[in-house]
């Protein structure tokens, strides 16, 4: 999609961001407003960091509002009037879903189900959900709670009944320099001269802040409510990242924590069966009676037993790819 086809899709919309004050959030509001919105709605818990991004940004058309996805009455008067809305709200930290797990729940699991529900009764006309790549297999609670998420929103759409919203997904690996990340963690450990890496055998998806916005902002344009967008993005081997941000440290070998994977999956073999390949993206077709197949029929069905996991990717990242890319 070019930068004419964006600003047609977006320009004079009304958009809602949750979670909108996160990294994210951050660099998503300063994309889109490239592309000339109505008005921004940025929806959160933090009053502060709405603050700082206000600040930050000091733009007319962002609106700040207080607000909990867990609060259905307060999301029904925050999507009153909008026309895209794109959910980035979640509680994401796997130790703290971990030791909070009802909280992880209301949060993500709750929360989507506020969302779908205040997006069909107010007649907005697409939404889509930000997922990942740990709600494939699921070996810890963050990852359930995303899984079920994603078939909320996918099955969200049987809902609508006589109304046009449509609800989509975007699942992607893990987002260099963002909150939460290992990058951060590393660059901190350098300062002490070890870092502790859980298995040398561990490999992740990785992918840029902006590639995964503009990813999300073409899926916006593309869906036709029911998919789940997966982006082509490169793999790269802990001990090649860990070398990569501090070729002296000391490396530790620590173990793999509960709740976390060897490599992680982004399509699998059954999800395989009902997908499609682009040029750098799948699709991940509903499996509805009412699905149109001629949706994305540029697309070409993937091989029996494809698996896209981050141990057999075709792209890998480099060490020097990496730097350019922090």
């Amino acid at each position: 999609m070019d930068e004419n086809e964006k600003r047609s899709l977006f320009e004079n919309k009304t958009i809602l961001l949750t979670g909108g004050t996160g990294s994210f959030g951050n660099k998503f509001t300063e994309m889109i407003l490239k592309h000339k919105p109505k008005s921004i709605r940025i929806y959160s818990r933090g009053e502060y960091n709405q603050y700082l991004m206000d600040q930050k940004f000091k733009d007319k058309n962002i609106r700040f509002l207080i607000g909990d996805v867990r609060d259905r009455d307060r999301l029904y008067r925050a999507m009153n009037g909008v026309d895209i809305v794109v959910h980035a709200a979640a509680l994401k930290q796997v130790p703290a879903c971990e030791y909070n797990p009802i909280e992880a729940v209301r949060t993500n699991i709750d929360g989507a189900i506020n969302i779908i529900d205040a997006a069909i009764d107010n007649s907005v006309e697409k939404v889509i959900a930000i997922s990942t790549d740990k709600a494939v297999h699921p070996v810890n609670l963050y990852g359930a709670t995303k899984m079920v998420a994603e078939k909320m929103f996918i099955q969200g759409n049987t809902y609508t009944g006589k109304r046009n919203t449509r609800f989509s997904c975007v699942r992607y690996g893990n987002v260099i320099g963002s909150r939460g990340s290992v990058i951060p963690l590393f660059q901190e450990q350098k300062k002490k001269g070890v870092l502790t890496i859980t298995d040398e055998r561990m490999t992740r998806f990785w992918l840029t802040l902006d590639q995964g916005v503009n990813f999300v902002l073409n899926s916006i344009e593309r869906m036709q409510g029911g998919e789940i967008f997966v982006p082509k993005i490169p793999s790269m081997r802990m001990m090649d990242l860990a070398e990569a941000i501090a070729p002296e440290a000391k490396k530790e070998i620590v173990g793999i924590r509960p709740g976390e994977k060897l490599h992680e999956i982004m399509i699998t073999e059954d999800e395989a069966r009902h997908a499609k390949e682009f040029s750098d993206y799948f699709i991940i077709e509903p499996e509805f009676a009412f699905w149109d197949k001629e949706n994305h029929m540029d697309g070409k069905s993937l091989p029996q037993g494809y698996r896209y996991s981050s141990d057999i990717n075709d792209k890998w990242l480099t060490k020097e790819e990496l730097k350019r890319m922090c």
